[in-house]
Protein backbone atom coordinates (compact mmCIF):
# COMPACT_ATOMS: atom_id res chain seq x y z
CA UNK A 1 0.00 0.00 0.00
CA UNK A 2 1.52 3.21 -0.58
CA UNK A 3 0.75 6.38 1.73
CA UNK A 4 -0.53 9.29 1.35
CA UNK A 5 2.10 12.62 2.05
CA UNK A 6 -0.20 13.77 4.86
CA UNK A 7 -0.32 9.91 6.29
CA UNK A 8 3.24 10.46 5.89
CA UNK A 9 3.37 13.85 7.78
CA UNK A 10 1.02 12.55 10.36
CA UNK A 11 2.73 9.26 11.26
CA UNK A 12 5.98 10.92 11.46
CA UNK A 13 4.55 13.31 14.27
CA UNK A 14 2.81 10.80 16.03
CA UNK A 15 6.62 9.14 16.27
CA UNK A 16 8.12 12.15 17.44
CA UNK A 17 5.70 13.01 20.20
CA UNK A 18 5.85 9.31 21.28
CA UNK A 19 9.46 10.06 21.69
CA UNK A 20 8.79 12.51 24.49
CA UNK A 21 7.16 9.95 26.57
CA UNK A 22 10.27 7.17 26.21
CA UNK A 23 11.84 5.37 29.65
CA UNK A 24 15.48 5.84 28.82
CA UNK A 25 17.59 6.32 31.63
CA UNK A 26 20.02 4.31 30.40
CA UNK A 27 20.72 4.53 27.30
CA UNK A 28 19.52 8.16 26.85
CA UNK A 29 18.11 7.29 23.53
CA UNK A 30 14.41 8.06 23.47
CA UNK A 31 13.03 6.47 20.40
CA UNK A 32 9.08 6.96 18.93
CA UNK A 33 7.11 4.95 17.07
CA UNK A 34 3.98 5.43 15.29
CA UNK A 35 1.92 2.42 13.63
CA UNK A 36 -1.19 2.77 10.99
CA UNK A 37 -3.47 0.04 11.28
CA UNK A 38 -5.40 -1.43 8.38
CA UNK A 39 -8.97 0.29 9.85
CA UNK A 40 -6.75 3.55 10.08
CA UNK A 41 -5.82 4.17 13.08
CA UNK A 42 -2.81 5.56 14.19
CA UNK A 43 -1.18 3.62 17.35
CA UNK A 44 1.77 5.13 19.29
CA UNK A 45 4.46 4.00 21.75
CA UNK A 46 8.00 4.47 22.98
CA UNK A 47 10.93 2.60 24.03
CA UNK A 48 10.73 1.47 27.73
CA UNK A 49 14.39 0.21 29.08
CA UNK A 50 14.75 -1.64 32.52
CA UNK A 51 18.04 -2.40 34.75
CA UNK A 52 18.03 -5.66 33.58
CA UNK A 53 18.77 -4.73 29.79
CA UNK A 54 16.77 -8.19 28.23
CA UNK A 55 13.85 -6.85 29.56
CA UNK A 56 13.64 -3.80 27.93
CA UNK A 57 11.09 -3.12 25.04
CA UNK A 58 11.52 -1.24 21.52
CA UNK A 59 9.34 1.70 20.77
CA UNK A 60 8.24 -0.22 17.65
CA UNK A 61 6.83 -3.07 19.60
CA UNK A 62 5.07 -1.02 22.57
CA UNK A 63 3.11 0.70 19.56
CA UNK A 64 2.24 -2.96 18.06
CA UNK A 65 1.25 -4.76 21.12
CA UNK A 66 -0.69 -1.54 21.85
CA UNK A 67 -2.45 -1.84 18.48
CA UNK A 68 -2.63 -5.87 19.47
CA UNK A 69 -4.38 -4.65 22.70
CA UNK A 70 -7.00 -2.77 20.84
CA UNK A 71 -8.02 -5.42 18.65
CA UNK A 72 -5.93 -4.53 15.36
CA UNK A 73 -4.03 -7.48 13.81
CA UNK A 74 -3.29 -6.01 10.38
CA UNK A 75 -0.26 -3.32 9.98
CA UNK A 76 -0.11 -0.93 7.03
CA UNK A 77 2.96 1.13 8.16
CA UNK A 78 5.18 2.19 10.93
CA UNK A 79 6.84 5.38 11.42
CA UNK A 80 10.24 5.39 13.65
CA UNK A 81 11.72 8.48 15.35
CA UNK A 82 15.14 8.75 16.44
CA UNK A 83 17.09 11.68 18.38
CA UNK A 84 19.91 11.31 16.24
CA UNK A 85 21.69 12.91 12.54
CA UNK A 86 20.52 10.00 10.34
CA UNK A 87 17.25 8.04 10.59
CA UNK A 88 17.68 4.39 12.85
CA UNK A 89 15.76 1.41 11.03
CA UNK A 90 14.43 -0.94 13.48
CA UNK A 91 16.06 -3.37 15.26
CA UNK A 92 15.47 -7.13 14.33
CA UNK A 93 13.57 -8.27 16.93
CA UNK A 94 11.08 -5.42 15.95
CA UNK A 95 11.40 -6.80 12.46
CA UNK A 96 10.30 -9.92 13.45
CA UNK A 97 7.21 -8.47 15.01
CA UNK A 98 6.22 -6.12 12.16
CA UNK A 99 6.36 -9.39 10.32
CA UNK A 100 3.58 -10.67 12.14
CA UNK A 101 0.98 -8.10 11.52
CA UNK A 102 2.57 -6.63 8.03
CA UNK A 103 4.91 -8.40 6.59
CA UNK A 104 4.51 -5.79 3.69
CA UNK A 105 4.53 -2.54 5.50
CA UNK A 106 5.98 0.79 4.79
CA UNK A 107 8.85 1.39 7.56
CA UNK A 108 9.35 5.28 7.49
CA UNK A 109 12.47 5.95 9.71
CA UNK A 110 13.10 9.93 10.41
CA UNK A 111 15.51 11.84 12.63
CA UNK A 112 17.12 15.29 13.93
CA UNK A 113 17.68 15.90 10.48
CA UNK A 114 15.78 16.10 7.05
CA UNK A 115 17.25 12.83 6.10
CA UNK A 116 14.47 9.70 6.13
CA UNK A 117 14.66 5.99 5.25
CA UNK A 118 11.48 4.88 3.10
CA UNK A 119 11.23 1.09 2.48
CA UNK A 120 8.82 -1.75 3.46
CA UNK A 121 8.89 -4.64 5.60
CA UNK A 122 9.52 -7.04 3.18
CA UNK A 123 12.97 -5.38 1.49
CA UNK A 124 14.15 -5.07 5.33
CA UNK A 125 13.06 -8.94 6.26
CA UNK A 126 13.89 -10.79 3.30
CA UNK A 127 12.38 -14.39 3.85
CA UNK A 128 10.91 -13.86 6.89
CA UNK A 129 9.84 -16.31 9.03
CA UNK A 130 5.57 -16.52 9.55
CA UNK A 131 2.82 -18.20 9.80
CA UNK A 132 3.70 -20.25 6.50
CA UNK A 133 6.55 -21.77 8.40
CA UNK A 134 4.37 -23.39 10.80
CA UNK A 135 2.70 -26.36 10.27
Amino acid sequence: MSLSSLQRRRLIAAARRAAKAAYAPYSKFRVGAAVLTHAGKIHTGCNVENASYGLSNCAERTAIFKAVAEGERRIVAVAVYTPTRKPTPPCGACRQVIHEFGPKAVILCSCNSRLRIETTLDRLLPAGFGRKNLP
